[in-house]
């Protein structure tokens, strides 16, 4: 399969963490995940919107 960039967090989230996060969802097939710069992954999820929330809680997580 191939992995493709869809789209950054919601503009509900904060622009963008001091620490450097950039967090992004990616899809491959049917499945969605947040990833961020810093290395951290979300876990895969059918529903997109599900995945930006976790990458905005990783925004919002100290």
């Amino acid at each position: 399969m191939y992995e493709r960039h869809t789209d950054e967090v919601p503009p509900t989230a904060p622009a963008a963490a001091p620490t450097g996060h950039e967090p992004t969802t990616t899809e491959r097939g049917s499945f969605c995940t947040a990833r961020c710069a810093c290395g951290w992954s979300g876990p895969a999820r059918r529903s997109r919107d599900r995945a930006r929330t976790d990458a905005a809680e990783h925004l919002a997580a100290p």
